[in-house]
């Protein structure tokens, strides 16, 4: 079903039957929006060392905090300024 035919199948029901068919789309948005957020919070240390694990080049050590800002700090001077 294409979403025009959709919306032609909405405008045929009731009142009570589109507000209860809106009442569960919000819910499962709210759903689904609330779903990655409860995800990510606590896994924030894990993304931080994934991402640090990017980093890293083949036969050296992740970097540091100090050179993570350093590259940040390059990176808009070279934004920014040139």
């Amino acid at each position: 079903m294409t979403l025009q035919e959709l919306e032609q199948q909405v405008q045929q029901l009731s009142i009570a039957e589109r507000l209860s068919l809106l009442n569960t789309i919000t819910q499962s948005l709210q759903h689904d929006i609330a779903q990655p957020q409860a995800l990510t919070q606590p896994d924030k240390r894990t993304l931080v060392e994934q991402l640090r694990g990017c980093l890293k080049q083949p036969g050296e050590p992740a970097p540091t905090d100090a050179e993570i800002d350093a590259m940040r700090e390059q990176r808009l001077v070279e934004k920014y300024l040139t």
